[in-house]
């Protein structure tokens, strides 16, 4: 009785490790999330990797340029032990920098095809826990929606992972729209992650101390990035389109109100039909990179939990948010569980276990 007592408490608790002497097994580190007695599924849209191409590099321009081996980037068995320690049960895999998009087309048709089939190799070993977003090079937009419809239709992802410019340029431009198009037509999302912003700002603007070109300059691209899909009305081209901003959306839900009035303006010469909140509220997902309770309540605040995704931002070093989620006294525990994986699960075509 004295188990079972323990185990009922344990399963009320919100999140749980449920002893393994309970069951007469040896003691297991993976985190296992519930909400009252129901177990839900964590899943992570903000989850970086490198897969290995140094070996297309070599005697090219782009020598030297193949993503490294820092720490936790390459797949292996740590990466399974920092997810079971932060109670993720599934992560979407991304490769970020784009270093590639500086490719030419036969070159970036290689490294793209490495990557991709890469990534779907580890997937296929841990179905259970990663799915994964394509590569695609953006450079040449009609390769790059060739490249996500082979991603899709071959290789079982879920979607893309894309930069917030290429080489300088805006990816609202209509030479992207073939891009864009297929995503739509595919019916699968495009996760943005910045990458300094050196699109936006003067050389060395975001130098020295406090690392700005991340805290600040991050943030600051997935702003701009969003708001030229709006304002120059990709997302009404294709109005089944989906994009996951990262960092949560950057600074665009902090001050919605200002965006919402722009193209009521003199000369704000807009092409999007709605006011931007409606976009947030639709077409637009946020990661929970956001660091505390009232962060998190102000971004469900403005574009509704069913807009809200869970993010970590693995391998790097920032706060693990699972139970500032948790535990966030104004959301109910369905917004809980919509926030922490059923979300994804929808929006990447994640079986139910």
């Amino acid at each position: 009785m004295r188990h079972r007592r323990e185990f009922l408490r344990l399963c009320g608790a919100g999140a749980v490790m449920l002893p393994a002497a309970l069951f007469g097994q040896q003691p297991s580190q993976r985190r296992q999330l519930s909400i009252g007695r129901r177990r839900i599924r964590v899943i992570d849209i903000h989850a970086h990797c490198i897969i290995p191409v140094e070996h297309l590099l070599t005697g090219t321009p782009l020598a030297g340029s193949g993503g490294g081996t820092a720490p936790g980037t390459l797949l292996g068995p740590d990466r399974l032990q920092t997810m079971d320690r932060q109670g993720v049960d599934m992560q979407a895999l991304s490769i970020n920098f784009y270093w590639w998009y500086a490719a030419d087309r036969d070159l970036a048709r290689r490294i793209v095809s490495a990557q991709n089939d890469g990534l779907a190799a580890w997937v296929a070993k841990y179905p259970e826990r990663f799915v994964a977003l394509a590569s695609v090079a953006l450079q040449h937009p009609d390769l790059a929606a060739e490249q996500l419809e082979d991603a899709v239709k071959r290789l079982g992802m879920r979607g893309a992972s894309i930069g917030g410019h290429v080489n300088g340029e805006d990816l609202s431009l209509p030479k992207y729209d073939p891009f864009w198009a297929k995503a739509a037509e595919l019916g699968v999302p495009v996760f943005m992650h910045p990458n300094g912003s050196a699109n936006l700002v003067r050389q060395g603007a975001l130098a020295g101390r406090g690392d700005l070109g991340n805290i600040i300059g991050n943030p600051l691209e997935t702003t701009y990035f969003l708001s030229r899909l709006i304002f120059d009305g990709v997302f009404d081209r294709f109005p089944s389109l989906r994009v996951i901003g990262a960092h949560a959306g950057g600074y665009l839900p902090s001050y919605l109100g200002r965006s919402d009035y722009a193209c009521n303006r003199p000369n704000a010469n807009c092409l999007s039909k709605r006011p931007t909140r409606a976009y947030l509220q639709s077409q637009i997902l946020i990661d929970t990179m956001v660091f505390s309770e009232e962060g998190l309540r102000h971004l469900v605040a403005e574009v509704g939990s069913s807009q809200v995704v869970y993010g970590t931002d693995v391998p790097y070093a920032w706060p693990v948010t699972v139970d500032l989620v948790l535990e966030a006294p104004f959301l109910s525990d369905a917004q809980k569980e919509a926030i922490l994986g059923g979300n994804l699960a929808r929006l990447l075509r994640i079986p139910a276990v």
